[in-house]
């Protein structure tokens, strides 16, 4: 139980990795906030999870990309657990458009969730940390394209290897404050944004050669490494990186 009394918030936490991580942050004794654009979609499946592992749950409709959104958003998971000890910035999008043919609307959009929601909502988060003289955690979710060049995500892959740089930033800044900051690197996870590269004869495999484990991974297998990174266990870590992509990376 590394996460016993704990309480989090996850945003993107009604499907994918979010869910992955807010299962396992239940089964680690801890109460979750989830917080998604859509939250009538996967949603009440992960609440009824945490509540039937003993925890408390609330779902919150919020844009991450939105402050007054954010702000209505965690002053109710703060109001109805009683405070957050965690905060786990995995909410983002991916499209995979040519480098040619990227609008500036595209550009702006994806860089608006992917990168501007995480130091949004940490901002937040940390405010009220500090407020309160309240110790906490924040776990940035990343991507192997931090590490690996794949086609069509000019836009994409600079958002996650710029969530290494405000790691690093903010557990500087926040180190006073006894906020730790992490950083956690997916690679092919099987969820409903890989499902056209797991459904696909003829490209999963190239995938599943390059990966030195020979799999996918689960979204349980994130929520696994993301419970050590906010869990006591990992005190005297912060602004760090890690890739759990199976080996993909070094292959």
């Amino acid at each position: 139980m590394k996460l016993q009394g704990k309480k989090a918030l996850i945003t993107g936490g009604s499907r994918g990795i979010g869910r992955g991580i807010a299962e396992v942050f239940a089964d680690e004794g801890a109460s979750v906030a989830i917080v998604d654009i859509d939250i009538e979609t996967g949603a009440p499946e992960v609440v009824d999870y945490v509540k039937g592992k003993g925890g408390q749950a609330v779902a919150i409709q919020g844009d991450v990309s939105s402050r007054a959104g954010m702000e209505a958003a965690f002053a109710q998971a703060w109001s109805e657990l009683d405070g957050l000890d965690i905060l786990v910035n995995n909410a983002g999008i991916e499209t995979i458009v040519p480098f040619l043919e990227l609008t500036d609307d595209q550009w702006t959009r994806l860089v608006d969730i992917n990168q501007r929601g995480p130091w949004l909502c940490s901002q937040i988060f940390c405010q009220k940390l500090v407020a309160e003289k309240r110790p906490g955690v924040i776990l940035n979710l990343g991507s192997i394209q931090a590490a690996k060049a794949l086609p069509g995500r000019t836009h994409y892959a600079p958002t996650k290897i710029g969530m290494e740089a405000f790691t690093r930033n903010l557990s500087v800044e926040m180190a006073e404050h006894n906020i730790r900051v992490n950083c956690l690197h997916p690679g092919l996870i099987e969820t409903d944004m890989t499902s056209w590269v797991m459904k696909d004869p003829e490209i999963l495999p190239v995938v599943l050669s390059q990966i030195s484990l020979g799999r996918a991974g689960q979204p349980r297998d994130m929520g696994k490494v993301a419970a050590f990174f906010c869990s006591d266990e990992a005190g005297y870590v912060t602004g760090q990186s890690l890739h759990a992509e199976g080996g993909w990376v070094g292959k």
